[in-house]
């Protein structure tokens, strides 16, 4: 049984990675075929949520993944509501988890992806993300949590997928204020058109449901049950989208395959604020129980909770670029730097006050 379970999320793993690197194909950002954060951020954008001209455009992609989990949860009936657990702490811990991903330019998904392009500051992302998730499992193991939650309506577990139902018909319907990146103005202005993007974000949603996959678990699971499965399905999105970047670069004029430090795109060389960046990320999300697309699966199977976070992550992305706080291809600014400490001081007190408190 378990070596089947094995299998399969290795497959899933190849699956996604594929269409994680057809995505740029058909016109996605480079090394951005997925990318929860950045996404999260160009649709909060596209909205009016903040005012960062390059990164406007409501991502198909994050609607796919929301009604795909929703779809394949309802049909195995494991779509079951239920919420009401610390929902102002989540909504901090993934404000502050979308703060650590736009340092890093990427959420820890975009960072297998950025490995598959041959960009090697992601190893120090790999790192940071690596070490958030001890820095959590340090509180896990001595009895952090975030109390229970409790069965919810099934109003309230649909609302989430209502919302992304409303989002795809803005954006089909393209009203007057939704907001738009102009052709050349910045990475909101490239994308697969939108029915490649919805049924990509719908395959890798029923996907992601059906086998749990996280980018945080593996890592947690190996550390605290020396439990390899998920681990594999990491190593299958990286080879998959690898391989499919170095045929697509041999077989096209576009380069899907770039390897080195420098001239990546969309990315930064501060090794340092790279592992810092994914290091609060990764310490975020093992306090949640989950990656950011862990959140939008879960969302998606009506759990109230993971939609606190995703508007905690929304919230974040507002306000780090309504402030200053993302990093760009010229590095990460002073004000991201100092958001990033005071990220990790926060997110430590959370850990500390939801495990030590009498």
């Amino acid at each position: 049984m378990m070596k089947n379970e094995r299998t399969i999320i290795i497959a899933t793993g190849v699956v996604v990675g594929l269409i994680a690197s057809l995505l740029v194909y058909f016109g996605n950002p480079a090394n951005m075929g997925y990318c929860i954060a950045c996404f999260l951020r160009d649709t909060a954008c596209g909205v009016g949520l903040h005012s960062a001209k390059a990164v406007q455009y409501i991502r198909p992609e994050i609607i796919g993944l929301i009604l795909g989990a929703f779809g394949a949860a309802y049909a195995h009936g494991e779509f079951a509501p239920k919420g009401g657990s610390s929902p102002l702490t989540r909504f901090t811990l993934g404000f502050f988890a979308m703060i650590g991903c736009l340092m890093f330019l990427g959420c820890p998904f975009r960072m297998l992806l950025r490995l598959a392009g041959g960009d090697l500051n992601a190893l120090f992302g790999l790192v940071g993300f690596a070490g958030g998730i001890y820095a959590g499992i340090f509180f896990l193991n001595r009895g952090y949590s975030l109390k229970r939650s409790y069965k919810m309506t099934t109003l309230e577990g649909s609302i989430l997928p209502f919302a992304a139902i409303i989002l795809l018909a803005l954006l089909v319907a393209a009203p007057a204020f939704i907001h738009f990146t102009k052709a050349g103005g910045g990475p909101g202005a490239k994308h697969a058109a939108i029915a490649i993007s919805l049924l990509a974000g719908l395959a890798v949603g029923s996907l992601s449901q059906r086998t749990r996959f996280c980018m945080v678990a593996g890592i947690r699971d190996f550390i605290l049950f020396r439990e390899t499965k998920m681990l594999w399905g990491f190593v299958a999105v990286t080879v998959a989208a690898l391989l499919c970047n170095i045929t697509l670069s041999a077989v096209t004029s576009a380069s899907f395959f770039k390897l080195g430090f420098f001239g990546q795109p969309i990315a930064h060389t501060d090794g340092l604020w790279n592992a810092l960046g994914l290091f609060l990320a990764g310490f975020a999300c093992v306090l949640l129980g989950g990656c950011p697309m862990r959140q939008l699966i879960l969302a998606g199977e009506g759990n109230s909770d993971s939609s606190i976070t995703i508007l905690g992550l929304i919230a974040g992305a507002g306000f780090a670029h309504n402030f200053g706080l993302a990093s760009s291809g010229a590095g990460p600014t002073a004000n991201g730097q100092i958001a990033v400490v005071i990220g990790i001081l926060v997110v430590t007190l959370i850990a500390y006050m939801n495990t030590y408190k009498k």
